[in-house]
């Protein structure tokens, strides 16, 4: 195996151990406070407050990992971030202390994504980076099904402060992963998607950074639809999660692991055909599926009104994420080819799609608190309807065909 191939490798490794440490706490976060003694209107504001910094945070972290060429030591610093934010709420899970556990999450959960996004395109660069997403995704998704298997495990024997103790293990396991991975083999130019023939140019090009991304269209489009589809969607898991343990139906460390495990074991092979088709075909129909398939999930999520609603509404999910994972930094990639700024732009559409992930849970919290779980449900439908509407009638296929000509100044028309 040569030297790159080695890095290749251990880059989807590292995809595999970073599952259970960028996000946190995530799903196991509702479970844990419920059992602080927290409602759920409550918990729905600690999580937005984490997502706000989230989405705050993003697009100078992608301007972060353009400009850096320590792409490594920012994963490995942002990782060990998390795990110590996250052990600070065991000690002290009081409303206060959480909120800025969740602020710093949210803000190093930010960094953590575009970095490893700027990894993966300087060590395959544009060509292999369709085929790349779909394997890291795969590996980040097996890394999900295997933590949520052992979370639920210790936490069903120990308690979830068992869940913790994996995440600490996982974030050291990631460092090794990190070590692993040559400097040499990384591209910093081709990371951040600077043309060759336009690196003397560079400098300009910043001056008129901002004015690149809104004034192409096919991006705005897309964190359009990507941002209502987060504010539908955020709030579908940790609101199935919280509904079923408040009528007592299932313990609630074991059924938010089945939760987990059942979407991620189907976003495995969801993103690895996502990958392949975009190689060939691009990102349009991978985007639109994943849309569709959401508000199907909102509709069964409200109108099943049982524990085995999991398994539908969490094979949807699969199918919605393990798409999404793939299409939109490939997406992104192929608008802003050339330009220099591909994870800024990255970090720019993340930020509004962080919006509606932020809003979701504290919406969807109020809802449920004054009107139910079913018509939180609805009102999440509606809205993953509204995304969709908005992606059909007003994006343009070819912006993201891999036939079609990918330069900044062909994204703004």
């Amino acid at each position: 195996m040569s030297t790159h191939s080695t890095s290749v490798a251990w880059l989807a490794r590292l995809n595999f151990c970073l599952a259970d440490v960028r996000d946190g706490l995530g799903p196991f976060l509702g479970v844990f406070l419920m059992g602080q003694g927290w409602a759920a209107d409550d918990i729905g504001y600690v999580m937005t407050l984490g997502g706000i910094a989230g989405m705050l945070a993003t697009t100078p972290a992608g301007a972060l990992t353009d400009a850096v060429r320590a792409k490594r030591l920012v994963v490995g610093l942002g990782s060990v971030l998390v795990v110590a934010g996250s052990l600070l709420l065991l000690v002290a899970p009081g409303f206060t202390v959480t909120a800025i556990s969740q602020v710093g999450t949210g803000i190093v959960g930010a960094v953590i994504g575009p970095a490893i996004a700027g990894l993966t395109l300087g060590i395959v660069g544009q060509q292999g980076l369709p085929a790349q997403l779909g394997r890291n995704e795969a590996w980040n998704h097996a890394g999900n099904v295997v933590s949520a298997a052992l979370a639920g495990a210790c936490g069903y024997y120990w308690g979830l402060p068992a869940v913790f103790v994996l995440m600490a293990l996982m974030a050291l396991a990631s460092l090794l992963c990190l070590s692993r991975i040559r400097p040499e083999d990384i591209d910093h130019d081709v990371a951040r998607g600077l043309d060759p023939l336009r690196a003397a140019d560079a400098d300009a090009a910043q001056v008129s950074t901002w004015r690149l991304l809104a004034g192409s269209r096919p991006l705005m489009l897309l964190a359009l639809a990507m941002m209502l589809f987060h504010l539908a969607n955020a709030a579908m898991l940790p609101l199935l999660s919280q509904s079923v343990v408040a009528r007592g139906g299932a313990d609630p460390a074991l059924y938010t692991a089945l939760t987990v495990i059942v979407a991620q074991l189907v976003m495995i092979p969801a993103a690895l055909l996502a990958g392949r088709f975009a190689q060939q075909r691009g990102y349009w129909l991978p985007i639109t599926i994943a849309l569709l398939v959401l508000p199907v999930r909102g509709l069964v999520a409200g109108a099943w009104d049982s524990a085995w609603a999991l398994l539908p509404v969490q094979i949807l999910d699969g199918v919605g994420a393990g798409l999404l994972g793939v299409a939109l930094p490939g997406s992104v990639a192929r608008i802003l080819q050339g330009s220099g700024h591909i994870n800024i732009g990255l970090g720019a559409v993340t930020t509004l799609q962080s919006v509606g992930a932020a809003l979701s849970p504290a919406l969807a919290g109020m809802v449920a608190q004054r009107h139910g779980y079913g018509a939180a449900f609805a009102v999440l439908t509606v809205i993953a309807l509204l995304a969709l509407l908005a992606w059909w009638t007003l994006a343009e296929r070819r912006a993201h065909d891999l036939h079609a000509t990918a330069s900044p100044e062909a994204a703004s028309r």
